[in-house]
């Protein structure tokens, strides 16, 4: 089942979680992937505060907004014996590395994995997982701009032991995994798939 949702919008998250409870009568698993890029084209100094904001409305409160409704109805599920629950947020290596003119970006990426991190510890008593992904160089809409820029790439691509930017395929696995029984003891980390970018 499809729900379009605005997850910047906390009535609209609140809804999209409820027509799921009815439809599904349960949520094991939320993976918190929605998100909007900075771009890099603004300097810091130039940067609007509402430029600002939305960037965290998005890619910060959006994920709040996310998944509190789900934690409460999981909690409330483990009240009664059933203790289960995934959470995966999608961040990012920029959350690492010094991002100029998109420090924004970086910013709500660096919160959420302390967000996750606070999540796990506080829920683990509930049989509920917390844990982020931090993509490095991945070949999607978002990246699209930069890939066609050969100044760029020439200076990337060297970076990248595996010579090449990730795919979304390269996520199935640990998607699977985080989001299933074999990840019960896995909690609280913030797991980077790059490429060997971070280690090169």
């Amino acid at each position: 089942m499809s729900i379009a949702c605005d997850i910047s919008d906390r009535q609209e998250a609140e809804r999209a979680t409820l027509q799921t409870l009815e439809h599904f009568g349960r949520i094991d698993g939320c993976f918190a992937n929605a998100g909007i890029g900075g771009g890099g084209r603004t300097a810091f100094v130039d940067r609007t505060p509402e430029e600002w904001r939305q960037m965290f409305a998005v890619n910060l409160d959006g994920v709040f907004h996310t998944f509190q409704p789900i934690v409460r109805h999981m909690v409330e599920r483990a009240a009664g014996g059933d203790g289960f629950g995934r959470l995966i947020a999608t961040s990012s290596m920029a959350a690492l590395f010094g991002t100029a003119r998109n420090e924004h970006y970086a910013a709500t990426k660096a919160a959420l994995n302390s967000l996750i991190r606070g999540l796990a510890v506080e829920h683990a008593r509930y049989g509920i997982t917390a844990n982020a992904i931090l993509p490095g160089w991945i070949d999607t809409d978002m990246t699209q701009g930069l890939q066609a820029n050969d100044k760029f790439m020439s200076a990337a691509m060297p970076r990248i032991p595996m010579r090449r930017f990730g795919r979304p395929g390269d996520f199935a696995g640990i998607a699977v995994y985080l989001m299933s029984g074999a990840s019960s003891y896995h909690t609280a980390d913030c797991i980077v798939i790059d490429g060997g970018y971070s280690a090169f």
